[in-house]
């Protein structure tokens, strides 16, 4: 008769297909016990039940380690020299309720699924109110880290990480908006970030259209999910067959066109101007080129002309044009790069969490324009990378968002109109903190030291 421990190990065991290198929640990665160590139930519903409770147990402890957070935000030197963007999302929001039609009406520089949380305050709070404005924007935002939390957690369980990895990368999700700032408040910048790590749980979890669904909505709020988009399809092809992929991109591509859709028809050219306007910005004060260009303008004295455009502070002039094209041009190339190493090794979930958090990187670190609010994109995807690359990786990001509150926002009136040294070299150090977390995240495993494989379609292990 089956003992109670062979039943618990064989109800694990079930949740999960055979494949090496991956295991099921609640056991490491090294077939050892996890972060979620199963009693012992006599039937395989206790074990279930177990498992579930478990996991929703440490959910609970992530989203109140996020709320502590979050609440942190609202007091003390958190609250000193703001410069927000809710004064342009209540813009927003009550030109809608007056009946105007973004796009056609006023221009809005941002993609048609990020104008939910720009009207939703203005209805809660009415034309003109914009304290009330600010808090109901302010909690919605607070909504969705709780949701991006919990989706980090869960994937960190899908991937059976144990106990000291799980509560590592729960308390940096959970806590990171500590070391990044008041500017997670105040920039919508959560949204899309959630809909991301939400699309790549669904993904991870099985629920592939759906995933792919979340996917679209994300890209309509803000672009830069679509750089998740080749490497999840890739994931899909190899892992469930080409129909699978194509059935995924259609899901993607039929979400994002229906949120375009009606503005598409009622103003084209408003929509295309938007787009057209991320395109053409010029080289943005906070970029890598632009840093370079402030260190050399503190050592050798060199002149550089500031011009305020597209909403943001830029370097201007012909060296500043050039650095700009060739940071596009270089963005490009690292993000293929990044995709070319997945499509070359195995597809599973480890090197996928791990490719998608390199491709948003390289895309923040090599733009032409870097928001402070870009390092809330890497929140939820630093965390799921694994071992002693995912310290590594964690710790950088870190320093990068405890580099970017030291100027911003209070030293950024400095550094626009005064180029201040200290602001300059602050975010030099930032910019360079992003390039070496995007090369801890790339850099390939040594000869020999791979732990893992997977199975492709036709049943072969490959080396991980």
């Amino acid at each position: 008769m089956a003992t109670p421990a062979a039943t618990a190990r064989v109800a694990a065991a079930s949740t999960e297909p055979a494949v090496a290198g991956e295991h099921p929640p609640g056991f490491g990665t090294d077939g050892g016990p996890a972060g979620l160590t199963l009693p012992l139930p006599t039937t395989v519903g206790g074990a279930f039940r177990a498992v579930h409770g478990q996991t929703a147990f440490v959910v609970a402890i992530a989203v109140a380690t996020f709320l502590v957070a979050w609440g942190t935000l609202h007091y003390g030197f958190y609250t000193h020299r703001l410069l927000l963007d809710t004064p342009i999302y209540e813009s927003y929001g009550d030109a809608t309720l007056r009946g105007d039609v973004p796009y056609r009406d006023f221009a809005v520089e941002y993609p048609p699924a990020a104008l939910p949380v720009f009207i939703a305050p203005s209805v809660v709070s009415g034309k003109g109110s914009f304290g009330t404005y600010t808090r109901v924007f302010e909690g919605l935002m607070g909504l969705c880290g709780v949701i991006a939390v919990a989706a980090v957690t869960l994937i960190l369980v899908r991937l059976g990480r144990r106990r000291a990895a799980l509560a590592a990368g729960v308390g940096l999700a959970g806590l990171g908006a500590l070391a990044l700032g008041p500017v997670v408040l105040s920039r919508f910048d959560l949204w899309p970030a959630t809909l991301t790590v939400g699309a790549l749980a669904l993904l991870l979890y099985e629920r592939r259209r759906l995933a792919f669904a979340t996917l679209g909505v994300a890209f309509a709020a803000k672009l830069f999910p679509a750089l998740l988009l080749p490497p999840m399809l890739a994931y899909v092809w190899r892992r469930n067959g080409r129909r699978q992929a194509l059935l995924c991109g259609l899901c993607f591509l039929a979400v994002a066109g229906a949120l375009y859709a009606p503005f598409l028809v009622l103003s084209p050219h408003g929509v295309w101007s938007s787009l057209a306007g991320q395109a053409s910005r010029p080289l943005q004060i906070e970029s890598l080129g632009a840093s370079v260009l402030l260190a050399v303008h503190q050592v050798a004295g060199v002149g550089l002309t500031m011009d305020v455009s597209h909403g943001s502070n830029n370097i201007v002039g012909p060296v500043a044009d050039k650095l700009a094209l060739g940071e596009a041009v270089l963005q490009a190339l690292v993000i293929v790069v990044v995709w070319v190493m997945f499509l070359r090794g195995p597809a599973d979930r480890e090197r996928l969490v791990r490719t998608c958090a390199a491709s948003v990187c390289a895309f923040i670190a090599f733009g032409k324009v870097l928001s402070p609010q870009y390092l809330v994109w890497l929140l939820p995807l630093v965390p799921l990378v694994r071992g002693r690359r995912g310290i590594a990786a964690g710790a950088l990001l870190v320093v990068s968002m405890l580099l970017t509150q030291l100027w911003f926002p209070h030293r950024y009136l400095e550094l626009v109109y005064e180029l201040d040294a200290t602001a300059s070299w602050l975010v030099l150090s930032r910019d360079v903190a992003l390039v070496a977390l995007l090369a801890v995240l790339v850099w390939p495993r040594g000869p020999g030291r791979s732990r893992h494989g997977d199975i492709t379609r036709s049943g072969h292990a490959v080396a991980g």
